[in-house]
Order: structure tokens, then C-alpha cells, then sequence
């Protein structure tokens, strides 16, 4: 790998960043001054030592030939990965050239690179080697059994729980409070049923959503009660639907579809959190192929899911998909080069196009919330209180979403756009479309937004 093949730009050295604090305070650092004995070698890492409040400054060193994305040593206390350290070392790399000086790592810094790289390869399955012994099938078919005997009876609870908010009229339904609701979504996780659990809590919140919560809570109980009817007759459904059901009703899958082998532009990637888990999303696109993936990982609360996959960077690897109808998730499997720059973009679409696809999309799963969709040549434009993007080359527009709205990303994407028309990769839904990352007009890096 050469210096040039892992070039990154700054923007996708913070796009790693695990929150918004660490974005600034390494970037506070991403200049020479706190550094002495910044390094790189041609084998993709990177070294430095940083002055901090100790008498001894913190060793720091990144390895990016990890085709699971960077990884990270760093001497301080900090439990976020990166930390900031790592952060300002990258960013230092990335920047000027002849800063960071090419050279043969220290042997504090070559002791973690070989120790970390020869732990991978352990862990790294042997061509051929025998597949692991699975546990008896048919134990697995009783529990299998047992989990859609609960989650019938739980599906069957709530649909009377539906009826009789009907038969007592959606107006009342704000009076009852938020402990009903709760209550009802604590017997859909006895069921073991959470993807019920989860749209019983929405609905919750709904009656103190603002004006107009009547409407929006018929909507949901509509498609509640429709995801109740298809677990109910499951069996009467296509085989992709019926798949597309138990997902969303909380059953754990497994990627079933063949690996397809691509070079995989890392096109978004966002963090939620709750107070118990911490679930990542990435998206990806295949150059050869022209599909969309979303990548999905989880990490106990206050920390960071894998992989950390940069915006804007090519992974050549394979991936498998998940079965279900419309479903876009996949796994990631084997990988066969680190991350790299991108020389390419994702095409982009006209707004009536993006909503057209959206709508398409919901036929094949009605519980779809957004679409990832890549809008070509639009303009964020501002109307009364919120902003919208404008086909540059005709008289339609998307809004963004509320929380689009409220985040920074938005002023970058202004910034970026300058009036200009911009390619804005992002989640098209009935909210309206969230920006994700964009790309100026001609060439240029992507610019991460969230």
C-alpha cells in the first residue's frame, strides 16, 4: 500500500469520530505543535507521540491496513475509540505532506502493529478448515416453536388492545398516558416478540406529539394491526413477505443470500443510542453491481459498534444479504484490501424519482420508514421555517426531516453547495429526505453530514 493509495481527507478522518466532542477536540490537535516523532510506514500505519497532562507524552499509533477499518492504541485514560489522540495523529497524517516523515515504526509502535496483526490472522478462519459443529437441529426447531407460540399469543393480546382503542375513540387515547402504552410493550418483550415492543413505544409518544396526533396515530395503528394480520397468517404469504415479517416483528435472521464480491463506496454511517445499546449504520454501494447495503452493528451502551468503516473510501470485500422482501440489509464477509480512496459516486436521481422509488419500495415492505436514495444536481434551498432541496434542473423539491434540520450536517451541506447544485447521498421517508453525505458539482471528496 503506498502513502497515496491511503491518503484521506480531513472530512473522512472525522467522519470516525465517535461523537461530536471528539470531532473537535481532535481536530484541536491535528496540528505539529503537541507532536514530535510522527511517523508512517508503507504498511499503513501510523505513529506519534503526544504531549499531554503527564510528564510522558501519550503514545499513539493507528493501524490502516486493517481491511476492518482503522485500529487504534493510544496511551491515555480515554474509553473512546479513537480517542483524540488518534484523531489528531490521523488528521496530522492527512494533512501537510512532510509532517508526518515515512520511516521504520519505534518498537513501541512495531510491538502492537506485529502482536495485533498476528491476533487477526489467528482469528482468521483456515481455507478449508472443517465449519464448526452446530447445535442439535432439533432442540432448535422446539425452541423455534415454543418463540412463535409466544409471539402469536402476544400478536393476538395486541390486536385486542388495538380494538378497544378504537372502540373507544382515538381522542381519548392521550388521557390514558404513557404507562399504558408501556405496559403493552412490556408483555410484547414477554412474548419475545420486539419489533412489536418497539412500535407499541412509538405509539405511546404520539398523543404528545403536537397537533395532528390523531392522524398520525391511526396511521400507526394501521400498520401495527397490518403487522399483527401477517404474523398471524404468515403462512398464506409469499415467501420474501413472510421473511419481511418475522424481521420486523423481532426474529433474528441470518444472511442467506450468495456473497456478492464488489468495490464497496462506504457512502454513510451514523450511530443511535439508547440507554442500553448502541446500534451503527452504514451504508454501502457496489461499483460493479450498482446495489445499496446497509451494514448493521450493535455495541453495549457508551461504546462504539465495529467495524468503523471511513465515509468516502472503497472497501473491496464481499457481502451476503439478509432474506426478506425489499430488505437491503446484508453482512459483511471477507475482505480483500484495506479501505482506499474513491474514484467514483453513486448516480443520482430527480426528486419525483427518489419519492417514486420510495413508494415502489413500500410494496414490498409497508413498514418501511425511508429509502436510501442518492439525489443528483439539487440545491438546499430555505422555505418559511425549515429547508428543502431543489432539483436544480426543474421546479420539484424534497423537505428534509425535523431532525435533518437541527443537525450541523445541514451547514455543511449549505456550505458546500454555495447555491451550486451538489449530489447528496441520504434516507428518503414519508418525514421527507435526511442528507447523509454529499459530494460538490465535477469532482471532489465526500463530505460526511452526519
Amino acid at each position: 500500500m503506498t502513502e497515496q493509495e491511503v491518503r484521506w481527507t480531513a472530512e473522512q478522518v472525522l467522519a470516525l469520530a465517535p461523537d461530536a466532542a471528539s470531532r473537535e477536540a481532535g481536530s484541536k490537535l491535528g496540528a505539529a505543535g503537541p507532536w514530535s516523532g510522527a511517523g508512517s510506514s508503507d504498511e499503513g500505519a501510523v505513529w506519534g507521540l503526544c504531549e499531554g497532562g503527564g510528564s510522558r507524552p501519550y503514545q499513539t499509533v493507528v493501524d490502516l491496513a486493517d481491511t476492518a477499518g482503522p485500529a487504534y492504541q493510544c496511551g491515555c485514560p480515554s474509553r473512546k475509540f479513537p480517542c483524540k489522540h488518534a484523531l489528531g495523529l490521523l488528521l496530522l497524517w492527512a494533512g501537510e505532506d512532510g509532517v508526518v516523515s515515512r520511516g521504520q515504526a519505534p518498537d513501541w509502535a512495531e510491538q502492537w502493529i506485529r502482536g495485533r496483526r498476528q491476533h487477526t490472522r489467528e482469528k482468521r478462519p483456515a481455507t478449508g478448515a472443517a465449519p464448526a459443529r452446530t447445535a442439535d437441529p432439533e432442540a432448535a426447531r422446539r425452541r423455534a416453536e415454543r418463540r412463535a407460540e409466544r409471539i402469536t399469543a402476544g400478536a393476538t393480546e395486541l390486536e385486542q388492545r388495538l380494538a378497544d382503542l378504537l372502540r373507544g375513540g382515538l381522542a381519548t387515547a392521550d388521557r390514558d398516558g404513557y404507562g399504558t402504552w408501556e405496559e403493552t410493550a412490556a408483555r410484547m418483550v414477554d412474548a419475545q416478540a420486539p419489533g412489536l415492543a418497539a412500535r407499541v413505544r412509538e405509539l405511546g409518544v404520539i398523543p404528545s406529539s403536537g397537533p395532528g396526533w390523531p392522524v398520525r396515530l391511526m396511521e400507526e395503528c394501521a400498520l401495527l394491526h397490518l403487522l399483527d394480520q401477517g404474523w398471524l397468517h404468515r403462512e398464506r404469504l409469499p415467501d420474501g413477505l413472510a421473511a419481511t415479517v418475522r424481521s420486523r416483528v423481532g426474529l433474528p435472521g441470518s444472511p442467506d443470500g450468495p456473497p456478492i464480491r464488489d468495490r464497496w463506496l462506504i457512502l454513510a454511517r451514523y450511530d443511535t443510542s439508547d440507554s442500553r445499546l448502541t446500534t451503527r449504520r452504514t451504508w454501502l454501494y457496489g461499483a460493479d453491481s450498482g446495489r445499496t447495503v446497509l451494514l448493521l452493528s450493535y455495541g453495549a451502551a457508551g461504546r462504539a459498534p465495529e467495524p468503523s468503516l471511513p465515509v468516502g473510501l472503497v472497501l473491496e470485500a464481499e457481502v451476503s444479504a439478509y432474506p426478506g422482501a425489499g430488505q437491503l440489509r446484508a453482512a459483511l464477509g471477507e475482505q480483500f484490501a484495506p479501505p482506499a480512496p474513491a474514484g467514483f459516486r453513486p448516480p443520482g436521481v430527480t426528486t419525483p424519482e427518489a419519492v417514486a422509488r420510495y413508494g415502489q419500495a413500500l410494496s414490498d415492505d409497508p413498514w418501511l420508514d425511508s429509502l436510501p436514495v442518492t439525489l443528483g444536481r439539487v440545491i438546499p434551498t430555505p422555505v418559511e421555517d425549515s429547508w428543502q432541496l431543489a432539483d436544480a434542473d426543474g421546479d420539484t423539491a424534497l423537505p428534509l426531516t425535523r431532525a435533518a434540520g437541527a443537525r450541523p450536517g445541514l451547514w455543511r451541506l449549505v456550505a458546500l453547495s454555495g447555491g451550486a447544485p451538489v449530489t447528496v447521498f441520504g434516507e428518503c421517508g414519508h418525514h421527507g429526505f435526511t442528507p447523509l453525505t454529499a459530494w460538490p458539482e465535477g469532482a471532489g471528496e465526500a463530505v460526511p453530514l452526519c
